[in-house]
């Protein structure tokens, strides 16, 4: 009875090594979550553009301020680039004899930069209070840049916005940049 016993134990324990032996493995479920990243960056050299009539040429032909790499963008897939102002109109401290400057007077030109963003679309846009899409792309990138050409009105829209005593009268809005997942 003892070698049975001895025998048995023996048995039993041979088949737990053996069960042990098959469950030494197991799975883990691994995910790879990717959150939606855009950034978008002005040329830090670049925050101030200005647009400056000095001669009669000028106010009847227009000016305009070319940035080049005026954006850098980093999206993790498709995106939108809107513009807006800050109002319906440039302002100064003193208002000239016609107002103030109507804000869609100036033509926002968006462009490839250096490092072009693949496959998109750039569409020219009068600035605005009201968000207008100048940049749009079905693929992100990384570093990427887009050129901003400013364009100021001609055919002497500006002429009656001089103010006396002030040299020169400076109109003013803030322009801002917003990148939209798309």
């Amino acid at each position: 009875m003892k070698r049975t016993l001895i025998l048995s134990a023996a048995f039993f324990g041979f088949a737990i090594a053996s069960q042990a032996q098959s469950t030494n493995t197991d799975n883990v479920t691994l995910n790879v979550k990717l959150n939606p990243i855009q950034t978008l960056i002005i040329n830090q050299s670049q925050k101030e553009v200005n647009l400056e009539y000095t001669t009669v040429a000028q106010y009847a032909n227009g000016v305009s301020s070319s940035q080049a790499d005026h954006l850098k963008i980093y999206s993790t897939g498709g995106f939108q680039v809107k513009v807006k102002s800050s109002g319906s109109e440039l302002t100064t401290s003193k208002t000239g004899p016609a107002g103030n400057i109507n804000a869609s007077t100036i033509q926002i030109v968006p462009t490839a930069g250096t490092k072009a963003v693949n496959n998109a679309q750039y569409t020219i846009s009068p600035l605005s209070a009201d968000e207008k899409i100048i940049v749009s792309a079905t693929t992100g990138g990384v570093d990427k840049s887009v050129n901003i050409e400013y364009k100021g009105a001609g055919a002497d829209a500006y002429v009656n916005h001089y103010v006396a005593g002030q040299n020169p009268t400076k109109y003013t809005t803030t322009v801002t940049y917003t990148i939209i997942a798309q």
